[in-house]
């Protein structure tokens, strides 16, 4: 990857956006459409902090012109592949004599994300294996990229965002990046996840092959399964059953082992033939300390007893909130909005009202912004839970959020 063209090229993605941003601030009428357009383009061709940055955004749809957050989501599914000279470069770097180890590998990508791409290879034993394959350079040119995102985040500041959350947030992704970048450690993640859940039927974790894995690529052995995206075409009690484990494995992982998978866009899930739920990705694990836990239900058993005063409390001590005058009113329309998704018996998440109800009330947050900040430290934990909620609604999920939350509030006090 060439570091001058790369900057020039996010240099001028970002003077886009700004234009774009300033344009509204003005009192006129951006073309998100087109800048989105231009985004994809190019991030897409350039991966790395960049699009990763992008793919985080595209999450926030509530906050973001529909028309900008459509275009920016197909990164998470329609994202041009590195050619595979490139690639094969990259194991090259690895292995050496590829045919030494492999008698096929299928140059065609089955997926392809911000840092790496994933083939299927078949060994000279006749095992179906896959090669998660980090971009060649990448690791080279992290920095400077981090460098020039760190650039296009401080446009956040016309937003009333102050510098310090820009900061965090940064800093936050930064350190996400460079350790999506570990292999080991993803390696290292899939092991312990396996044996942590060896005991759980319900769930798939491919095994890492590490006498095949290295510093930028990671052999796993292969588990087919019909992507997360597509079950929507699948038998209800398919879907069912996928929904209740991915929500229990993620309760367990929060509230059990204070660890939570932060990489939830859809591709990274599947069902195998069996109706079990297949986790393909482990290279962003985020620890999560008690104490956050606790602020956090603190704040959810404030929304549910519909308090703005106990509301306000918890998100002074998350540090989501200063200056003076709490934005009571808004918590109160917040608490109304979400209050319904734990109300007693079984809640259908493809009901997105709460969701567009909360979407009603962007304007009134972005008018809090002086008072009203995301937490610094949380806001990595928060887009995943939101990347899970959605992977929830995309499967039509029906669950009884009332008893599930009941031990879990207790950990408020």
């Amino acid at each position: 990857m060439r570091e001058r063209g790369r900057t020039r090229r996010l240099m001028g993605l970002g003077a886009r956006t700004g234009g774009a941003l300033l344009k509204t601030r003005l009192g006129g009428q951006a073309d998100w459409r087109a800048l989105g357009e231009a985004l994809f383009e190019g991030l897409s061709e350039l991966k790395g902090p960049a699009m990763k940055l992008a793919q985080i955004m595209s999450q926030w749809d509530d906050l973001l012109p529909p028309d900008l957050a459509e275009e920016l989501a197909r990164l998470q599914r329609q994202a041009e592949p590195m050619p595979w000279s490139k690639i094969r470069e990259a194991l090259v770097m690895q292995y050496g004599d590829i045919d030494h180890y492999f008698s096929e590998i299928e140059e065609r990508p089955f997926a392809s994300a911000s840092m790496g791409q994933v083939h299927r290879a078949t060994t000279h034993q006749g095992e179906t294996i896959v090669l998660k394959v980090q971009y060649p350079g990448l690791a080279d040119v992290l920095e400077s990229d981090l460098i020039q995102v760190r650039r296009i985040m401080r446009l956040g500041r016309w937003f009333k965002v102050p510098q310090a959350r820009l900061d965090a947030l940064f800093d936050e992704l930064a350190e996400s990046l460079r350790g999506e970048l570990d292999y080991h450690a993803e390696a290292d993640a899939l092991a312990r996840y396996r044996e942590r859940y060896q005991d759980d039927p319900r769930l798939v974790i491919p095994e890492p092959l590490p006498a095949l894995s290295g510093q930028h690529v990671l052999a796993m052995r292969y588990v087919g399964g019909t992507p997360l995206r597509e079950l929507a075409q699948a038998d209800d009690a398919t879907r069912q059953g996928v929904a209740h484990a991915l929500a229990d494995w993620i309760t367990q992982e929060l509230f059990t082992y204070g660890e939570l998978h932060a990489d939830p866009h859809a591709g990274n899930f599947a069902a195998d033939d069996q109706g079990r739920l297949i986790i393909y990705d482990l290279g962003a694990v985020i620890a999560v300390p008690e104490a956050r836990i606790k602020a956090m239900m603190q704040l959810l058993d404030a929304t549910l007893k519909h308090d703005p005063m106990g509301m306000d409390e918890a998100l002074m001590k998350m540090g989501g909130r200063q200056g003076q005058g709490a934005p009571l009113a808004l918590y109160k329309e917040s608490a109304e909005c979400i209050a319904p998704l734990f109300a007693p018996g079984e809640q259908d998440f493809s009901d997105v009202r709460v969701h567009y109800r909360l979407r009603e009330l962007t304007p009134k947050v972005w008018a809090a912004m002086d008072r009203l900040q995301p937490p610094a430290d949380t806001l990595l934990l928060s887009r995943a839970l939101n990347g899970h909620y959605w992977n929830l609604v995309r499967l039509g999920a029906r669950l009884d959020m009332h008893e599930r939350s009941i031990p879990l509030l207790k950990r408020a006090h």
